[in-house]
């Protein structure tokens, strides 16, 4: 009898990131604990359509229209995968990709992180307002998360505590869709501008003056911690030049990623990114990122090996029967 036909075929990875990784290569020669060999599809937000039904095969029907790897750019395919890796943002200020994760999501295709966390990280006021509960519970001494005032929208925008200010609107990301605000005057300002985008809510926070920023990272079990210093004048200390260096990861830092790591029903990849005043020495929480955490360049390839025996161990707990 030939053992290649009753041989399960190989299972298919789709990875989301349209970056200069080579994931295929990351991968190559993978095999689960069965035997069953992997094949991986890599490909951006941009250049994949999603159709799925729950008539027959769960699994979602992807269109790739053109991959992120250079061996197979010029060729469309159609996939079927069995596991999904997000690695890009599905919201960005120039793309919204959400309807696709709403397919994968219909599919319930399993992934890291999962599918439904990705989602609700895309909600920045859903975000903070999970790290404001966790300081409330555990107090600033030990989770101190920036303060922050929500509106709705601009005819909610009853700022009244303190000057300067930062203003986030909506889904704020990488700098994007921030400004700060010297006094009440320009508040006023802002909130006629803010009138202009009836979908969109604001946060606002106190302006810190940074003496630098702290990233914590996670990725399954191993954990690192970088300091960011900005060289550039940015008061927006993730813009522009800067210089970073890896730091030993202390106690108090663990208790942030501990805490974290259950948001949304669990985030296998996250980083929590927090400001050190200068004045005061005192770190501030802003937020944390999910499974599309960038990567420190100096730790990528060893990062990324991380994610790869992160998604095969998963692999392995769910298909290796």
């Amino acid at each position: 009898m030939d053992k290649s036909a009753s041989s399960p075929p190989p299972l298919v990875i789709l990875v989301i990131q349209a970056d200069k990784y080579d994931w295929s290569g990351l991968f190559s020669g993978t095999r689960l604990n069965n035997g069953r060999e992997v094949n991986v599809v890599q490909v951006g937000w941009q250049d994949i359509l999603i159709h799925a039904e729950s008539y027959s095969d769960p699994r979602p029907i992807v269109e790739v229209r053109r991959s992120a790897t250079e061996i197979a750019a010029a060729r469309n395919m159609t996939v079927r995968p069995d596991f999904v890796l997000i690695r890009n943002e599905v919201l960005t200020p120039s793309f919204d990709g959400r309807q696709l994760l709403s397919g994968l999501m219909f599919a319930n295709v399993p992934s890291i992180n999962s599918l439904q966390s990705i989602y609700r990280c895309n909600d920045r006021a859903a975000m903070m307002g999970y790290l404001h509960s966790i300081n409330r519970q555990l107090g600033d001494n030990v989770f101190p998360v920036v303060k922050q005032h929500f509106a709705s929208g601009s005819r909610a925008l009853m700022y009244g505590y303190t000057f300067p200010s930062v203003v986030k609107v909506g889904s704020a990301h990488a700098g994007a869709g921030k400004m700060q605000i010297a006094d009440h005057h320009q508040m006023s300002d802002f909130r006629s501008v803010l009138a202009m985008m009836p979908k969109e809510h604001c946060l606002v926070e106190p302006f810190i003056e940074g003496a630098y920023d702290l990233r914590i990272q996670k990725i399954g079990p191993h954990l690192r911690a970088f300091r960011r210093t900005n060289i550039s004048g940015e008061w927006k200390t993730n813009t522009g030049t800067s210089l970073m260096e890896e730091l030993s990861v202390e106690p108090r830092w663990v208790v942030w990623v501990e805490e974290t790591k259950s948001m949304f029903g669990g985030l296998d990849i996250l980083t929590v990114d927090a400001i050190v005043e200068e004045s005061t020495g005192k770190e501030y929480i802003l937020e944390v990122n999910g499974t599309s955490s960038g990567l420190y360049p100096d730790c990528a390839n060893e990062d990324n090996n991380h994610i790869r025996d992160l998604v095969v161990d998963r692999l392995n707990e769910m298909f290796s029967f």
